[in-house]
């Protein structure tokens, strides 16, 4: 069994706050540096965005989205389908030993939309190898994936500048 200090383990940034994916990206860029795999992992995410140019720039790891194209031009049971097999690839990724840290950005929004259940998370959890560390995000964590994991945070929107009607800034939210 592996020391307390060596055992990987599960963490959640969620809540209507900004910074989930901002959090889980610091957190990848600190562990590459340290010369750990990192396997990022994104659900449901839009047109590649500033971390994207980024990594594919510098290449301190690589953000995974399998499919492309806009969310909302596809039918229910396409997305399903899509977020079925990013999850399957997320397996293999971490039971393939390709991963020190394994970032499911987003996963909760594909259960939110009942792409995914929260049972079959809670399956991959389950086979999480202790040299794992796992970071899941998302708005609206399931209760039972939380009870599950080590560390939670909560981002809580106090004041955002979109309720003032500024829009998404190229390079500081997207």
């Amino acid at each position: 069994m592996a020391e307390k200090t060596d055992r990987g383990l599960i963490q959640i940034y969620t809540g209507d706050g900004k910074g989930k994916t901002t959090a889980a990206l610091g957190l990848a860029v600190r562990a590459a540096g340290r010369g750990m795999r990192v396997c990022f992992i994104q659900f449901l995410k839009g047109e590649p965005s500033g971390e994207h140019l980024f990594v594919s720039r510098y290449k301190p790891f690589e953000i995974v989205q399998l499919f492309s194209g806009s969310s909302f031009t596809k039918t229910e049971e396409q997305l399903r389908n899509e977020a079925q097999q990013t999850l399957s690839f997320a397996q293999e990724q971490m039971l393939g030993g390709r991963c020190d840290l394994l970032v499911l950005d987003e996963i909760f929004v594909a259960i939110q939309k009942k792409l995914l259940t929260t049972s079959q998370v809670l399956t991959l959890l389950e086979k999480k190898p202790d040299s794992v560390e796992m970071v899941l995000t998302g708005r609206g964590a399931p209760a039972g994936i939380v009870r599950r994991a080590d560390l939670v945070t909560e981002m809580l929107m106090v004041k955002h500048p979109f309720q003032e009607g500024i829009p998404a800034r190229r390079g500081i939210e997207y």
